[in-house]
C-alpha cells in the first residue's frame, strides 16, 4: 500500500477530505491536450485505500513499461471509469472543453458516484458534482496521478491502432504529438482524418497544400 510516496503524489489530500466526510473519493485527469491529431482520452480513478498499487506516480515521470504495468494492478484494485473526447469534438467546442467534457464522462462511468471528485487543472468538471481542482493534480494526489496513468495507456493504445490505418504519419511513435518529423510528414501530404483542424500547425499545413 502506497499512502505515501517520496517526492511525489501521497494520499494526503484525499484523507484531509475524508476527515471532512467525503467517504468516496475520485481522482480525475486526461492525456492529450497537447497532440495534433487523435482524441483527448480521460480516466477517473477511485482507489481502495487497502490496496493501493506501489509506484504511482504522475503518468509522464514513468517509463512507458511502468505505466503499462502500474495500468493493470490499478485496474485489478481500483474503479476506473473513461471517458473519449473524439477529434471532431476537439475541433467543435474546442480541446479545453472537450477534455472537461470526457472527464466528466469518465466520472459518470465509474461504478459508484463518487462524493468528491479531485480533478487535475484549475476547472471543475461539471456543477453537477463535487469537485476539487487541483493544479498539478497528477504530482499531489494518488487518486488524480492513477488516473493519468490509465489516460494516457488507454490514449497510447489508440494511437498505435490509428498507426495501421494512418501509416504514414507514425502515430505509433509520436501518438499524436507535433514532434520535427511528424511536422514534416504533415507539409508533405496534409492532415488526415483524426488531425485537429482547428489547430495551428494542422491550419497551416493545409494552407501550404493549397497555394
Amino acid at each position: 500500500m502506497n499512502i505515501k510516496t517520496l517526492n511525489g503524489p501521497s494520499y494526503e489530500i484525499e484523507n484531509n477530505y475524508q476527515l471532512k466526510g467525503y467517504k468516496i473519493i475520485a481522482g480525475t485527469d486526461e492525456a492529450g491536450r497537447g497532440p495534433i491529431a487523435g482524441p483527448v482520452v480521460a480516466a477517473a480513478v477511485i482507489l481502495d485505500k487497502k490496496n493501493i498499487p506501489d509506484g504511482i506516480n504522475d503518468s509522464k515521470k514513468l517509463s512507458e513499461k511502468n505505466r503499462k504495468k502500474l495500468f493493470y494492478e490499478i485496474k485489478k484494485y481500483a474503479d476506473v471509469g473513461v471517458g473519449v473526447g473524439d477529434v471532431e469534438k476537439i475541433d467543435n467546442i474546442n480541446i479545453l472543453q472537450s477534455s472537461l467534457w470526457a472527464m466528466k464522462q469518465a466520472v459518470m462511468h465509474l461504478k459508484e458516484k463518487p462524493d468528491l471528485v479531485l480533478v487535475d487543472g484549475n476547472k471543475d468538471i461539471n456543477p453537477q458534482y463535487n469537485s476539487v481542482p487541483i493544479i498539478k493534480g497528477d504530482g499531489v494526489s494518488l487518486s488524480i496521478a492513477a488516473s493519468s496513468i490509465i489516460a494516457k495507456v488507454i490514449r497510447d493504445e489508440l494511437m498505435v491502432k490509428f498507426s495501421y490505418i494512418f501509416k504514414e504519419y507514425m502515430f505509433e511513435v509520436n501518438k499524436g504529438y507535433p514532434t520535427p518529423k511528424h511536422l514534416l510528414i504533415l507539409k508533405k501530404i496534409g492532415p488526415s482524418s483524426i488531425h485537429r483542424l482547428t489547430f495551428k500547425p494542422v491550419i497551416i499545413s493545409k494552407a501550404n497544400l493549397k497555394n
